[in-house]
């Protein structure tokens, strides 16, 4: 078993060398809602073409961290960014004030808790995106949107329907189509918000695999409650508690070797 490592800030990283090289990071983030600290000081790396899962109790700043990386804070009025995500090859800091948030969200989709289709087509909805980038070619568009159906293991469902409501699927079909909206654009980074807590048993196995597949060409970002979910689709783990990111590791060391009592203790079911 490898020793854990501290950070500069003291958090704990269980591993050694050889980690698969960073699509992003985090260096001292911290977020306000007003005055109010929801993040402090929490550097986290996101290890390329894998699933990194954010667990922890409710309201430890899982989802508000999840949201900083495309900026979806920027929507709403009194709210502070300090620190930096950097963001690789190009190390760009995705809190710049020179980065622009629509490019963002671009290159880095989100899939949320409960399906949101748009009130549209299944086909309008992954055109929408490809439509906001500028693609005008009526052609690449409707291979694009193929594509994307046949990554979110979606288009044999749906092929002979794409152009009936998005709302006419099942609930794991629309939050496979959110994926596959997301997927139409290229994204880098794909984040996820608790995206099987609205499903049923074979729905939620459904999306895990598709998680699976998917990280041979998307990195991913999970927050999840479900402790036996981020065994089954993370290679990396960080516990979360009180706006702190406390541990980070591969997920087998940090879920049966954790370095600190209260990861111990939440792993454990003693609170949460």
């Amino acid at each position: 078993m490898t020793e854990p490592v501290a950070t500069s800030n003291g958090q704990r990283m269980n591993g050694a060398a050889g980690h698969p090289s960073l699509k992003a990071e985090t260096r001292g983030l911290s977020f306000f809602y007003g005055e109010k600290a929801a993040l402090r000081e929490v550097n986290l790396p996101v290890h390329e073409r894998r699933a990194t899962a954010l667990i922890g109790p409710s309201g430890c700043g899982k989802s508000t961290l999840l949201r900083c990386f495309n900026r979806m804070h920027d929507l709403y009025p009194d709210h502070r960014y300090a620190g930096e995500i950097r963001l690789y090859p190009d190390d760009i800091n995705l809190l710049a004030p020179e980065t622009d948030p629509i490019e963002a969200r671009l290159r880095i989709g989100m899939v949320f808790q409960k399906p949101n289709p748009f009130p549209k087509s299944v086909f309008e909805n992954i055109a929408y995106g490809l439509r906001l980038r500028g693609l005008r070619d009526k052609t690449e568009i409707a291979e694009r949107v193929e594509r994307a159906l046949h990554d979110a293991a979606l288009w044999d469902e749906v092929k002979d329907r794409l152009e009936d409501s998005a709302y006419a699927l099942s609930g794991g079909q629309q939050q496979r189509l959110c994926i596959a909206r997301a997927l139409a654009t290229e994204p880098e980074l794909l984040l996820f918000d608790e995206p099987t807590s609205a499903l049923d048993p074979l729905a939620t196995a459904s999306i895990e695999a598709l998680i699976g597949r998917l990280k041979s060409q998307v990195t991913a970002l999970i927050v999840t409650h479900n402790l036996q979910q981020a065994t089954r689709v993370a290679e990396f783990a960080a516990f979360m508690y009180l706006g702190e990111l406390l541990e980070f590791g591969p997920t087998e060391a940090l879920f049966n070797a954790p370095s600190q009592k209260r990861t111990e203790d939440y792993l454990a079911g003693r609170f949460g």
